[in-house]
């Protein structure tokens, strides 16, 4: 595919009119946005197939490995081990090329992967090796994509629009989150993991239709980066030269490799510590997809307040961990569900504020090149987190990965809000008798 060198007349913004002016922030500001509304709605059908798939995948990979699981964190491993290799030069493709028309490509690379598995479910053939083969190409064409989806938002909607749209997304995913796994569960009961597959790829469609009906000539683009030498190492000197990002990328990967990773061992924890089905995992996945549902929610309304502070994104890290670990300690499965919630709502919080902090921060020509080291921070570490927490759920039990998890998420956040308090750039919100204070550390 080549280069995107700005695109025909219809593909860019006539930089002789001025753009109509931002709406003013509110909750739902984004999706007034033409072009963000038709991602959004593609979006919404597309997510919800892509975790009914994840669900459907951790359940056959322990049905083809006899409920092992290391086997279901092999799986994680491979799924997420490209971004190690492949999310850096993403990052480079998403400030060279038509962000649009790549996204088109990739979500069509994705549909495929899903209809593959699901044509070797149905017809009976799928093997351990051929799922793992299928989480390593869909991880592949994913780690593409994640970094050149992220850094296309702000084209969408502008930058005074990017934290609810970051939000929004947030929510988006969420509301998937909750209801893709329920279905699953039931689905996988009544007609098999294979049809699951079959149906995800079809909501594929729902995006590329997106896509394709997006008005070019609305989208805030800025200056095409042109092809040269050292653009990799550029970005990260530029990383590398921000204090700011360095903490914000040290925080976010080990909460993310160690603390968010918890979710392989779900599957485990309702099979095998609680003695449940499918229907049990889809119950304690949508528990806490209604936590991560509510915490996005809070922050699309944070967002018509202002941009992220760093403070908020400690407070985030700390409470995970903290909740992280008494879900962990939970003896029944409905007390775990339920402490779920919460859980979700902090974890929101950390992640909507961390990826708008760094989005806002950078410079337009980086933003391709920081998010996809972003991205590779925050999925990168998975191949590490997954068989380290499958090992911990097979060698002691499945609660242990919540509980350390818990303890490294406390951990990193006091060791970086130290950092960026002896910065002098830290502030956290304080509230006193109804009253807003800021108190400065």
């Amino acid at each position: 595919m080549p280069a995107y060198a700005g695109g025909n007349e219809s593909d860019r913004v006539d930089r002789g009119k001025a753009l109509p002016p931002p709406p003013k922030p509110r909750m739902f500001g984004s999706l007034r946005v033409r072009n963000y509304r038709l991602y959004a709605s593609g979006q919404v059908v597309s997510l919800v197939g892509v975790w009914m798939q994840r669900v459907a995948q951790d359940w056959l990979v322990l049905e083809l490995s006899d409920g092992s699981p290391v086997a279901l964190g092999i799986a994680a491993a491979l799924q997420f081990a490209p971004t190690l290799f492949l999310s850096l030069w993403a990052g480079v493709l998403a400030d060279r090329m038509d962000k649009r028309r790549l996204l088109l490509v990739l979500e069509v690379g994705l549909g495929l992967c899903a209809l593959t598995l699901g044509l070797l479910d149905v017809l009976g053939v799928a093997e351990l090796w051929h799922v793992y083969l299928l989480c390593l190409l869909l991880g592949a064409v994913a780690a593409i994509e994640t970094p050149v989806r992220q850094s296309f938002v702000v084209e969408m909607v502008g930058r005074d629009q990017l934290t609810n749209a970051v939000a929004l997304n947030s929510m988006t995913f969420n509301l998937a989150r909750m209801v893709g796994p329920a279905v699953a569960g039931g689905l996988i009961i009544v007609v098999g993991t294979g049809w699951v597959f079959l149906l995800n790829a079809m909501t594929f469609v729902g995006v590329i239709a997106g896509l394709l009906l997006m008005r070019p000539a609305e989208l805030h683009r800025g200056d095409p980066v042109p092809r040269e030498k050292g653009q990799l190492r550029e970005g990260l000197r530029y990383v590398r030269g921000r204090g700011d990002l360095v903490i914000l990328l040290f925080l976010v990967f080990f909460v993310s490799t160690f603390g968010l990773n918890f979710h392989v061992t779900l599957a485990v924890l309702a099979r095998n510590t609680f003695g449940g089905d499918a229907d049990a995992y889809g119950l304690l996945s949508t528990l806490m997809a209604v936590g991560t549902l509510a915490g996005a929610t809070l922050a699309a309304r944070r967002s018509a307040k202002g941009k992220p502070k760093p403070g908020l994104l400690i407070i985030g890290a700390l409470a995970f961990g903290a909740l992280e670990i008494v879900a962990g300690l939970m003896p029944s499965l409905w007390l775990t569900g339920a402490l779920l919630i919460p859980v979700g709502i902090a974890m929101m919080t950390f992640t909507t504020t961390a990826n708008s902090t760094v989005q806002l921060a950078v410079t337009p020509a980086m933003r391709g090149r920081v998010m996809g080291l972003y991205m590779l921070v925050f999925l990168g570490g998975n191949p590490l987190g997954g068989p380290v927490m499958g090992w911990l759920a097979e060698h002691f039990t499945a609660r242990a990965p919540l509980v350390v998890g818990g303890v490294v998420s406390i951990v990193a956040a006091l060791v970086g809000g130290v950092v960026l308090a002896r910065r002098g750039g830290l502030t956290l919100p304080s509230y006193r008798l109804g009253l807003r204070r800021r108190a400065r550390l």
